[in-house]
């Protein structure tokens, strides 16, 4: 989901039974990539033989990020499942308030 405000844009992508560690987050030039690698291996060992299992994840979600980014104050944190990516709008980006211009 991307959702926007005057100040900000959010992203919340949901990504349940992984850890903070297990996410990438980068920006190179115009380009936010988000990604995620996990592994994980199962080794279980009865009377005469050996099982093992492996498990592999991964994703990548890249987005072009507009002109009106500041991209040096992107801030992320995951929690409760779901990792929220703020990317705040430059100074001059921001919507003024509606006014009422008095006519003289």
């Amino acid at each position: 989901n991307i959702k926007e405000n005057e100040e900000t844009f959010h992203i919340e992508l949901a990504a349940p039974g992984l850890s903070k560690d297990d996410f990438s987050v980068s920006v190179d030039k115009d380009i936010l990539s988000i990604s995620v690698e996990r592994k994980a291996e199962k080794e279980e060992t009865k009377d005469k033989y050996t099982r093992k299992e492996f498990s592999y994840q991964s994703f990548k979600r890249s987005f072009h990020l507009p002109e009106t980014v500041n991209s040096e104050t992107i801030d992320a944190k995951y929690e409760n499942g779901v990792l929220l990516v703020a990317l705040p709008k430059k100074e001059e980006a921001k919507e003024l308030p509606a006014r009422t211009i008095e006519i003289s």
